[in-house]
């Protein structure tokens, strides 16, 4: 019981400390993530016919949560994608047009974390929102009816996944703007 309250405790903490980092995007770093939104969102809703166009069919209708959860993942993905927009004032420490710095140690491992996790948040939400048998994986690997039967229905877990991917890499890249943890120190000769 204590170990999920602390884990309730932290999340809400890291969901604090993002709100604050949200609050610290520069002004280039909203527009960033509104054209990056808009992109996505774009792109997203063509290929899975969210959009009517007459580039792509889709054979079943869209469900009703096909719609949020499309608009939650782009504005998701274009905040995600803000985040490593240098906001090009003198206090960052970098000139218009230059990369964000790399965060999470010397390597950036943090960086191409929740950027390996957005990216798959992304792509979880194109298959969640897609048609199940306009979906070539789906249908060389299942059938038409396999798809219909076995794949339409993980469709919604998809778009849990993918929202909770791509909101939980938002949050740790937020969250970094304001708070930065202290990296892990090992004592020699200390055991565990």
């Amino acid at each position: 019981m204590q170990r999920i309250s602390w884990t309730l405790a932290s999340v809400r903490q890291s969901v604090d400390l993002a709100a604050q980092g949200l609050r610290t995007l520069s002004a280039r770093q909203w527009g960033a993530a509104a054209v990056a939104t808009v992109l996505f969102g774009g792109l997203l809703g063509l290929a899975t016919v969210l959009i009517p166009n007459s580039f792509f069919v889709r054979e079943i209708p869209p469900v009703w949560w096909n719609y949020p959860v499309w608009i939650l993942t782009s504005v998701f993905s274009g905040l995600l994608f803000a985040t490593y927009v240098r906001d090009g004032g003198p206090e960052s420490g970098g000139t218009p047009g230059s990369e964000a710095p790399a965060t999470g140690g010397p390597d950036g491992a943090e960086d191409r974390r929740t950027s390996r996790v957005g990216i798959v948040g992304a792509f979880l939400a194109w298959f969640a929102v897609g048609c199940p048998v306009c979906n070539k994986f789906a249908l060389l690997a299942l059938g038409y009816s396999g798809a219909l039967t076995w794949f339409a229905p993980v469709q919604p877990v998809l778009a849990v996944i993918a929202l909770v991917l791509t909101a939980v890499a938002l949050v740790v890249r937020l969250r970094g703007r304001v708070a930065c943890p202290l990296p892990r120190v090992r004592v020699a000769g200390a055991v565990g």
